[in-house]
């Protein structure tokens, strides 16, 4: 009986620490943190400086997940749409770093 309580409690342990692990990673598709509104203009104004919708390729440092952000199936990312990823936790912020070795500049001006 002592081995059927032990092994009860080492499952409902490995269960709890499996349950706990970091549920804020960044990997696709994946939600990361609520971004408030202010952050979210200024990562909107990164990702797209003259307000256009974005592509999926200019839309890569800052969505998680391309088709769950893309409400309008269109193919592209509104401001609106961007607002709402950001809400969901489906927006990221680019560092300068990062967005200037993929296109050779920096995003923002």
């Amino acid at each position: 009986m002592k081995m059927a309580t032990y092994t009860a409690v080492a499952l409902l342990l490995s269960a709890g620490y499996a349950l706990a692990a970091d549920t804020n990673s960044m990997t696709s598709g994946h939600p990361s943190a609520v971004m408030d509104d202010a952050k979210c203009q200024n990562v909107w104004k990164m990702a797209s400086p003259n307000g256009e919708a974005l592509s999926g390729d200019k839309a890569v440092p800052y969505v998680l997940n391309f088709q769950m952000v893309d409400t309008a199936k269109d193919g592209k990312i509104s401001a609106d749409e961007f607002k709402a990823g950001c809400a969901k936790g489906s927006i990221q912020s680019a560092d300068a770093a990062t967005t200037k070795d993929m296109k050779g500049t920096p995003a923002h001006n």
